[in-house]
């Protein structure tokens, strides 16, 4: 074996770095099947690869064995003061031979993010049980599940004391109610989310222009009479968060689904979630991707057990404290 050496990543490296993407996301795709096959090909990883590169700040490492890249890593930083000064590996930021040398590529790239201030650290990492332990013992932490599951063979019956119905104009109101639902329970104990709660004015605003948008099918769930809930689904080419190597090829989204707190404890949310599924069975999609908040008790709870199962993983690191 010829000499290692970890230096700073260059433009001559993206080919080598495309076929290690490549060979990584077939690994991905031996364990989730429904991810998009085209990416096997080393000239389709290449593009990811070479958008990672080209975003504006980006910088990274490559670890060379000999004449051959057996590693890379490529970060940048995110836009957005939710975030803190940041920088985001990406799906297509990093790949590996050897799971135990991501170590060695983070150690060099985070030098310079950290003399360049950025200390808010971001990853997404495929889930490769070695892999992710690697990032573990790198002090990164899970903070956000992206998942995925094929869409049901048979429809889910109703639920005894639930009506779920797709929502109307005359639900505006309740809908932008609802809109706050889950940023606020995100902004509580133990996600502690900073992100922003929009104003029930913004959401009324909001609902009034897009409710008759036909790219989104909407579900409200009743009880009692009662509206308690909301789920959104639509074509996961709308979300810019499940693009490329985590767009399955004909795929529905869960981009949304809230109960009122009073409400939670009668099957309200996995009856919305239901409805999602049965909805893009319907219109002929193959799956359905979604994603939550591991910290969140209530999704990262009700989503796998509706049968989503986690293909990547965000990770998050916080240098300094």
């Amino acid at each position: 074996m010829g000499r290692v050496v970890v230096r700073p990543f260059e433009a001559a490296d993206l080919v080598g770095a495309a076929r290690l993407l490549a060979e990584r996301h077939a690994r991905h795709r031996s364990r989730h099947p429904l991810l998009p096959a085209e990416y096997e090909d080393p000239e389709l990883a290449r593009v990811e690869v070479n958008a990672a590169w080209q975003t504006e700040g980006a910088s990274g490492a490559v670890l060379v064995e000999g004449d051959e890249i057996t590693g890379y890593l490529l970060g940048a930083p995110k836009p957005g003061a939710v975030w803190g000064p940041n920088v985001w590996v990406e799906r297509a930021g990093h790949a590996v031979r050897d799971p135990e040398q991501v170590r060695d590529l983070y150690g060099a790239a985070a030098t310079r993010w950290y003399e360049q201030g950025l200390i808010a650290h971001y990853a997404l990492v495929p889930d490769e049980p070695e892999l992710v332990d690697a990032w573990f013992r790198l002090g990164f932490g899970s903070q956000h599940a992206h998942a995925v599951r094929a869409v049901p063979s048979t429809p889910y019956a109703e639920h005894p004391g639930l009506t779920v119905r797709r929502a109307g104009r005359g639900d505006v109101a309740v809908l932008a109610e609802l809109d706050l639902v889950l940023p606020q329970h995100q902004g509580q104990s133990p996600v502690f989310s900073a992100g922003e709660v929009p104003t029930l004015e913004e959401a009324l605003a909001d609902w009034e222009e897009s409710i008759d948008d036909p790219a989104y099918m909407t579900f409200v769930a009743e009880r009692n009479g009662r509206v308690v809930g909301t789920s959104i689904g639509c074509s996961l080419e709308k979300s810019s968060a499940h693009g490329g190597l985590a767009q399955p090829d004909n795929a529905g989204f869960l981009a949304y689904a809230a109960v009122f707190p009073d409400a939670r404890g009668y099957g309200a949310g996995r009856a919305l979630g239901e409805a999602v599924l049965n909805w893009a069975a319907e219109v002929g999609y193959d799956s359905v991707v979604t994603d939550w908040r591991v910290t969140n008790l209530l999704s990262s709870r009700a989503w796998p057990r509706l049968g989503f199962v986690q293909t990547f993983h965000r990770l998050h690191r916080l240098l300094g404290y």
